[in-house]
Parts: structure tokens; sequence; C-alpha cells
């Protein structure tokens, strides 16, 4: 390497045959510069190497870090190091630093874990995961049971608070979005059904379509990406100030005062947010019929009623509740789990919105399947 120039006395080193001078400040803010030079930074020969440490303007314990990994690397090469220059503060820094300095063993990379040990190790976690869950819920129905009849104080604050947030703003963009999706089957549909002159049955499609499944499900998975990832924040949020230990230490139960009026909350707001959805859904659909179709909107209202019955309106709405209840819980499950750092509290957000959706897939399909064998 080039010796540098006096007035460029930055961060790094060079090499005089076998002897390595250290210049400029070795701290932590010059971190990267030293780790550059030091990578692939080779002593020729086979003696003894002399460090020359009289020219550094400032070391510290990063400094000192990379200088102890540079003398290890030498002396793994079979190399005898000797520092030259060096002051009694600088040699106890670096003894302190050799002291609590992790072993080359302790860097290795950790071994891969095989194919089967690692499904082990996942279907453990899930196991106590889904464990928890069930603890969960039987915490939050016994307290629930308990407030019903009426040996706890309801909440009132609260409910009224996340009735408002999960249900009141959340009106335009669950209108917006059933909207468009109204639009969207309409247009698709009206295509096809243009071509046999069945304009008229785009009614029945958009209307058995939006009421029965599309607007309880895309209702409950903008819910879960909103308001559930919600719960999970605030809750875990709280977890890691450590409010909710504050709580039990006032004697106050956290699923009483955070779980159950979210839950009553939501379980109140989204079968409301479903029939908005329905409306803006079938609105989509008339703006679609009548501009592209030309069914007048009293030909397609009249088509809808016709086709789509109270029981599949019914439906539609009921699914909603149970929608709800499997959003809330897993949102405040997932706040609870939530360990003491930021980082865990929106890998746990993420965690809760898509196991929420899954969820709520799943369950929509299970509905599906058990109504068609009702006949419904």
């Amino acid at each position: 390497m080039e010796r540098p120039e006096p007035e460029q006395q930055q961060a790094g080193m060079y090499l005089e045959a076998e002897r390595i001078r250290c210049l400029g400040p070795w701290t932590a803010m010059e971190l990267g510069r030293i780790e550059r030079r030091l990578a692939g930074f080779t002593v020729p020969g086979t003696g003894p190497v002399h460090i020359d440490v009289s020219a550094l303007s400032a070391i510290d314990s990063a400094g000192a870090l990379l200088l102890h990994r540079l003398r290890c690397r030498l002396e793994k090469d079979g190399r005898e190091i000797v520092y030259d220059g060096m002051g009694a503060s600088m040699a106890s820094l670096l003894e302190m630093v050799a002291r609590h300095a992790p072993a080359e063993a302790s860097l290795a990379a950790a071994p891969r874990r095989s194919y089967l040990e690692h499904l082990g190790h996942v279907s453990t976690g899930l196991l106590v995961q889904g464990t928890g869950f069930l603890s969960f819920i039987g915490h939050t129905s016994l307290t629930a049971g308990t407030v019903l009849v009426g040996s706890r104080q309801v909440r009132w604050r609260p409910f009224f608070k996340s009735l408002e947030a999960s249900g009141y703003r959340a009106l335009p963009i669950v209108g917006l979005l059933a909207f468009l999706l109204g639009v969207v089957i309409a247009y698709q549909g009206g295509v096809q059904l243009r071509q046999y002159g069945a304009n008229m049955y785009i009614a029945d499609l958009v209307g058995l379509a939006m009421l029965r499944e599309l607007a309880p499900l895309i209702t409950a998975v903008i819910v879960a990406g909103r308001t559930g990832s919600a719960f999970t924040a605030e809750i875990g949020t709280m977890k890691v100030s450590d409010e909710i230990d504050a709580m039990r230490t006032m004697g106050i139960d956290p699923v009483e005062q955070l779980v159950l009026p979210k839950l009553a909350a939501l379980i109140i707001a989204l079968p409301l947010l479903t029939v908005w959805a329905d409306f803006m859904g079938l609105f989509g659909g008339v703006v679609i019929a009548n501009s592209v179709l030309g069914l007048s909107p009293a030909v397609f209202v009249e088509r809808v009623s016709e086709s789509v019955s109270l029981a599949s309106y019914v439906i539609g709405v009921g699914k909603a509740p149970v929608f709800a209840a499997i959003i809330a819980g897993i949102g405040c499950f997932q706040g609870f789990r939530v360990t003491d750092s930021a980082e865990s509290v929106g890998r746990q957000t993420t965690v809760s919105v898509v196991q929420s959706i899954f969820l709520v897939i799943v369950v929509d399909a299970v509905f599906s399947v058990v109504f068609s064998e009702m006949g419904l």
C-alpha cells in the first residue's frame, strides 16, 4: 500500500516491509473506512510483525476491537506481534477488549437445520402459539361472562372510542373499495352477458355475489388490515412501555380494560360496515349497468330483489360478527405476544394481519360448504 501524504492523515494503515503503521482516528465514526482497509490486508514474510500505533490520533473500543482482530488474524498465521509506540492507556484498553472480545468459534455461522428438524421446530412453535390462543380465548370468555352478569364494570369509554375508530372512521375506505368491486364485477360480467343479450341478469350476478359473499369478505379483509393491526400495535406498544404490567400492579385486568371493549365494538361495527359495503357495491353495479349496458336503476333494483333471497342477505350479514371475533381476538392476542422491543411490535402486527385474513378466508370457505350442504 502506498504511504499517504501528511495532509491526508485519515484513519487507516500502510505497510513498510514487515511493519504496519496505523494512523488517524481509529474510532466508531471511522469504522467502515478501517474495515475496508483491513479486508484482504496481508503481510508478506514469516518473521515478527511490528504494529506501530504511535501515529494514532485517537482510539476507542471499536478501533481497539479491530486492532485486536488484526492481531488475532496475524497470530493465526503463525506471526509474532510486537507493538511500537503504545502508551499505558492504550495497552489497558486493548487488554480489556481482548478479555471481552467474542471468540472466533462464537462468530461461526450456526449449522443449518435439516428439513425434519426445521419442520419440527415450526410445528412446535405453532402448537405453543395455538395453545396460548386457546388460553387467551378462555380467559376472554370468562371475563366477558363476569361483565355480562354484572360482576364487573362495563368500560364504556374505551368501547365507544373503539367503535368510532373501527366503525365510523372505516366508512370511507370500505365504501370506496366496495363500490369499485361492484364496478369491476358488473363490467366484467356485463361484457360476457351482453354477447347473449342477457344484460338484465347482471343485477342477479352483482346482487348475489356482493350481498352473500364479497361484501362481508372484502369488509373483513379491510378491517383486518386496518383495525386488527391497530389493536396489535396499541397493545404491543403498551407492553413495551410496561403499561400492561402497571395495570396488573394496580389490580386492573388488561383483558377487561383493553380486549373486551375492542371485541364488542368490532362485533357491532363489522355487520354495519358490511351493510354499507352491500349498498356501495350495488351502487357500483347500478352505475355500470346504466352507463354501459343500458339497464335502468329501477330495473336493476327490481332484479336484485327478485334474485337475492332474504336468507342469502342474512347469511352475508351474519358472517360479519364471526369475522369480527376472529379479527379482534387475533389482533389483541398478538399484541400481548410482543416482547420488549419495537421490532417485535412490527413483527407481531404483520403476523396479526396475515393470520386474521387467512382465518377469515378459511372460515368463509367453511361457511360456504356448510350452507351449501344445508341447501341455503
